[in-house]
């Protein structure tokens, strides 16, 4: 059973028992014996072991982890300090530099601080054979992640989805709630971020959408 040390484990407490789920741990076992698999097994529900439900102010959603050595570690288009900053994250960071004046550029990779002040780093898809993009997809984690959004969804306190690419676009249609703000670019990998995440503004635009609804805005830069 996973133990996530928070307000997950009594609302996910049934997911891990159902049919889909049995399957897909039992893939993930062949897999993490037979081959490298980013993230460690150990980091794999660090998004939600950091960021409890009732703490989500925003959800930021990617595809699939990165699929290097030691960049992967839990948390959506992060990387751990030490690390290089990947492409994509860079391209975040220069977004965030030309929508609010905060400059990430040229310190490190490692999300946590956002995911600490109620960003759920999330991916669609939370496991990668190394060298192999999107190698775990149709193995049952789209499912999991769905039912992850479909619980946010039922919550009454405001939410900012980020939905970046068409693996996270494709969630849109399960955020139905009028409370909650949804927000679609796409990816900010250097393939597709001149195709309309560059100047996309989401970091503002959630800041003011919390601010309108009495939350918190996130501080956006790293330490």
């Amino acid at each position: 059973m996973v133990n996530f040390g928070n307000d997950w484990d009594d609302i996910l407490k049934d997911e891990f028992n159902k049919d889909y789920y049995i399957k897909l741990r039992s893939t993930l076992i062949q897999e993490y014996r037979t081959n490298k698999v980013y993230p460690d097994m150990y980091d794999l529900f660090n998004a939600m072991k950091l960021t409890a439900y009732k703490d989500v102010k925003c959800v930021i959603l990617g595809q699939d982890p990165y699929h290097g050595e030691g960049q992967a570690h839990g948390l959506s288009f992060s990387v751990k300090k030490g690390v290089a900053v990947p492409p994509s994250l860079l391209n975040i960071f220069k977004e965030i530099r030309d929508d609010t004046g905060i400059d990430n550029i040229g310190k490190h990779g490692e999300l946590t601080k956002w995911a600490n002040q109620g960003v759920l780093l999330l991916n669609t898809v939370l496991t990668v054979r190394a060298g192999s993009p999107k190698s775990h997809r149709g193995i049952g984690w789209e499912v999991f992640t769905t039912d992850v959004i479909k619980v946010l969804n039922e919550r009454e306190k405001p939410i900012v989805f980020m939905l970046w690419g068409g693996d996270a676009k494709a969630k849109k249609t399960f955020i139905k709630n009028k409370n909650h703000l949804v927000l679609t670019a796409a990816h900010p990998s250097p393939l597709s971020a001149y195709n309309g995440f560059f100047g996309c503004r989401h970091f503002s635009k959630a800041n003011d959408f919390l601010k309108q609804n009495g939350i918190s805005e996130i501080d956006w830069s790293i330490d």
